[in-house]
Order: structure tokens, then C-alpha cells, then sequence
């Protein structure tokens, strides 16, 4: 069941857009049967699919109402209804108040939903925790990646000859950071931060920031979303949040746990700052320790 209902919050946060999309469209995309999907997601999210979809479009429609001037009935059309009428009804069923009246005097955006699933502007889905997931199951979830990808890469290796074995190490970034630079990769580490806080609190990021970067800009970016990142990790930590689902929009819309994504930061943050280290080492900056945590944590 759990895999059924991530699947149809993918379908979901592809669909978004569709105004044309039915019920029996999005169980189409899983390959079910509509009143399979409909008994699925009802008995995993307490909501049909198809009131699940209007409920989290009525929430965008309300965060457009909020953030721009434009006509409401553009904002119905966008959230698929046929009229301004009609919008209005919904809205008003929604909301307790009609769009216009919303929009003088905005309340909140969420609607109560027992699936937790929810509209996250600018243009994102979160859904809360069906589990929880402690920080030291994270731990120890890392831990159990790092044993399997060794006997992954012992196994590819075992098919190498001994020169192949014995061949000194030329680092590869292919596939990872493209011609990197000390300048960029420190940019790229304290942009990876700002890349989720951005998801986390429900904003954009721009990535032209860190074309050419200077340190200081680097340094009063990393002022701020440091402790904001390390923040929201910790809250997330402490109320076991980390199986929330993060849905994260774009041409290819991806879904992650929050767990998953702080893994993804750990790890390929401490990739980019051994090169780091290692590079300023070369410079003559040979205070890091290689960037080892070990003497950090005490």
C-alpha cells in the first residue's frame, strides 16, 4: 500500500498542472483500476483521489490569491474550474469566505486533510510522516548504505585486472560537478544548503548565484542558511519527521524523505569538502585535518 500511495503522490504533483486530468486518468498512469486506486488511496490518506486533488489545488488557488494581483478567474481556471461561479462555491465551501473577501484578508492557506498531504508554494506537495523515523535510525540507515555500496564496488572491482587495481587514482567529478573549480565547489557546498531551504520553507532557489561567486558572498550566503538548514535538521530530528515526504517540482518531478535528503547532503557534502580541503591544502591551508569529523566530534 505504502508504495501504491508515494506512486500516486507522484502522479499527483505531475498532474498539478493538467486541468484535464480525471480520477481515472491518474489510475491509468499507475496501471490500476479507478476503484482500486480510489479504495488505496482512501484507506492509506482517509481521502479519494479526486478530493484529494481539488482539496490541494483550492490550496494553491488560495496561495495565488495571496502572492499576486491577478484576475480570480484566472486563479479558477488554473485550479480547473470552468467558472468564476464555480470556483467561488468551492472556495467558499473550502474557506468559509469567498476568494475576493480571502484575499483582503488572507487566513490560513492549509485546509484540514487527514492524508497530511498538502499544496507547498511556490509549487511543491509535502506530506507528512506516515512513520516515525528517529535520528538514530538515519545513523544507522547511512551506516547500512556504506556497508552495501563497499561489496557494490568490491564486486565491480573483482572484475578489474591488477594493473587496473594498482593504477593510481585520477579523481573523477564526472556526472557530479562539471570542470570544478575551488571557487565553484565551495559555492556548490553552501548552495546545496540553500537548495533545500529553500524546498523546505517553500521558496525558489537561484542557481545563478553561484556563477563566478565571490568568498564573501559565499561567506554571508552560508551565515544564513547554515543555522536555517541545521535548524529545520534538527527540528525534523527531534519530532522523528524524518520519513516527511518532499516532493520536489520541476520538469521531472522527484519525491524524496526528508531522511533521504539529509543523507544526500551529508554524503555529497563530504565528498566536495575533502576536494576542498585537499585543494587548499595544495594552496598551503593545511589547518582542515583533511575536514575529518573525528577530533570535531567530541
Amino acid at each position: 500500500m505504502t508504495d501504491v500511495f508515494a506512486a500516486f503522490v507522484l502522479a499527483l504533483a505531475e498532474a498539478l498542472d493538467d486541468r484535464a486530468v480525471t480520477g481515472a486518468d491518474l489510475a491509468a498512469r499507475l496501471k490500476l483500476s479507478r476503484s482500486h486506486l480510489d479504495r488505496m488511496v482512501a484507506a492509506a490518506a482517509g481521502e479519494r483521489p479526486g478530493a484529494l486533488r481539488r482539496r490541494v489545488l483550492l490550496e494553491r488557488s488560495a496561495y495565488r490569491l495571496l502572492i499576486g494581483p491577478g484576475h480570480i478567474l484566472d486563479v479558477a481556471v488554473e485550479a480547473g474550474y470552468g467558472s468564476h461561479e464555480a470556483f467561488t462555491r468551492a472556495f467558499s465551501r473550502a474557506y468559509g469566505v469567498p476568494p475576493a473577501k480571502w484575499r483582503g484578508r488572507p487566513d490560513r492557506i492549509r485546509l484540514d486533510a487527514p492524508s497530511g498531504i498538502h499544496f507547498h508554494p511556490p509549487n511543491g506537495l509535502r506530506v507528512a510522516a506516515r512513520d516515525e523515523v528517529s535520528s538514530m535510525d538515519l545513523v544507522r540507515t547511512m551506516v547500512d548504505h556504506h556497508v552495501w555500496l563497499l561489496g557494490e564496488m568490491l564486486g565491480q572491482a573483482a572484475t578489474l585486472t591488477d594493473g587496473q587495481l594498482d593504477q593510481p587514482i585520477e579523481i573523477s567529478v564526472e556526472g557530479i560537478d562539471d570542470q570544478p573549480t575551488l571557487r565553484s565547489m565551495m559555492s556548490r557546498l553552501i548552495g546545496q544548503l540553500g537548495m533545500w531551504h529553500a524546498n523546505l520553507v517553500g521558496q525558489e532557489y537561484d542557481f545563478s548565484v553561484e556563477q563566478g561567486e565571490s568568498v564573501q558572498s559565499m561567506r554571508r550566503r552560508l551565515d544564513v542558511v547554515g543555522p536555517a538548514f541545521a535548524g529545520e535538521v534538527g527540528e525534523l530530528c527531534t519530532a522523528n519527521r524524518l520519513d516527511e515526504l518532499i516532493v520536489c517540482p520541476g520538469e521531472n518531478v522527484e519525491v524524496y524523505t526528508a531522511g533521504a535528503m539529509i543523507a544526500h547532503v551529508l554524503t555529497f557534502g563530504s565528498y566536495r569538502r575533502t576536494l576542498v580541503a585537499g585543494a587548499l591544502h595544495d594552496t598551503g591551508c593545511d589547518d582542515l585535518d583533511s575536514g575529518d569529523p573525528i577530533r570535531w566530534i567530541s
